[in-house]
């Protein structure tokens, strides 16, 4: 019997930074367990960037990911609303039905405008949570 996919969404504003990298992150653990059926990944904005951020695409790189020709694009309630699981990165005022999906706030920092070091750390920790 095949299991069910699981849809999993990433979004903040501007989808150019924390949301990105969990998406990224997230494509790379999907990949590394061999779920590729089974695991979805959405990531989006409620008001996107022209681009991925510049110190994102950087730290992004350090650690063997290109993210660098992706491209913030919005995403609809309807979309994550589609989500077993929608991870926030602490900058959303969406309203989704709580009852049909679980929300998860993070609430890390913006990376856009940090010193390198402190993408890094953002990075780290976005790391960390899409692993967990």
């Amino acid at each position: 019997m095949e299991e069910p996919t699981r849809k999993l969404g990433f979004v903040c504003v501007q989808n150019a930074g924390r949301s990105q990298m969990s998406a990224a992150f997230a494509e790379r653990e999907r990949d590394e367990r061999n779920l590729g059926d089974h695991v979805a990944v959405v990531t989006g904005g409620t008001h996107p960037a022209d681009s991925v951020h510049d110190e994102v695409v950087a730290v992004m790189d350090e650690v063997g990911i290109d993210v660098s020709n992706r491209t913030p694009r919005e995403v609809s309630t309807e979309t994550l609303e589609s989500c077993d699981v929608v991870a926030t990165m602490g900058c959303s005022t969406l309203e989704l039905d709580a009852e049909r999906v679980e929300i998860r706030d993070w609430n890390l920092d913006d990376p856009h405008g940090q010193d390198i070091e402190r993408v890094r750390e953002i990075r780290d920790e976005v790391e960390t949570r899409v692993q967990d």
